[in-house]
């Protein structure tokens, strides 16, 4: 899929109004975890300063195994480098497919409400239960939502932001 198909740049549209218009820098890449938006994040707050900032990251975790505590501490590390440079941070909550096991699942799923919880950040649901359902809507991969998607999470990101900004 194309960069300009993808939710995050369909959000400023969605999100600018007639006074006030609304850039959104894209820091991530497919595949990232949330390690890799560790060594990112300072260059991005460096340069962007920006005002906001969501932290949609760990299901590559997920998926690799990761063990919670560690998604769990990079994902503070990233919160708190993020409200350091003044940015309000809101966390979008991240699942993994049920095949790692509950165990697994039900603790990983767990990380995102308690770190919101601690660290005093809205939590954003997790947007692709909505869109896993429909099949058109999924790569063959059964992980990553096709271009078809994206207006429709561009459009329930936007939403669940509104209130926050």
């Amino acid at each position: 899929m194309k960069a300009e198909e993808s939710w995050p740049t369909l959000l400023p549209s969605l999100l600018s109004t007639a006074d006030d218009a609304v850039t959104v820098v894209n820091g991530s890449v497919s595949g990232d975890t949330t390690g890799n938006g560790l060594a990112k994040l300072p260059a991005l707050l460096d340069s962007h300063q920006p005002d906001y900032v969501l932290i949609e990251l760990g299901a590559n975790d997920g998926l690799r195994g990761f063990q919670p505590n560690i998604v769990k501490n990079n994902l503070l590390q990233l919160i708190r480098m993020s409200q350091d440079s003044g940015a309000k941070v809101m966390l979008m909550q991240i699942r993994i497919p049920p095949n790692y096991g509950k165990r697994y699942a039900k603790m990983f799923e767990a990380i995102y409400p308690e770190i919101a919880e601690q660290s005093d950040i809205p939590l954003l649901p997790f947007f692709l239960e909505q869109v896993i359902t429909k099949p058109e809507w999924m790569m063959d991969d059964g992980l990553h939502p096709k271009a078809i998607a994206q207006p429709f999470i561009a459009d329930t990101v936007a939403k669940e932001l509104r209130p926050y900004l």
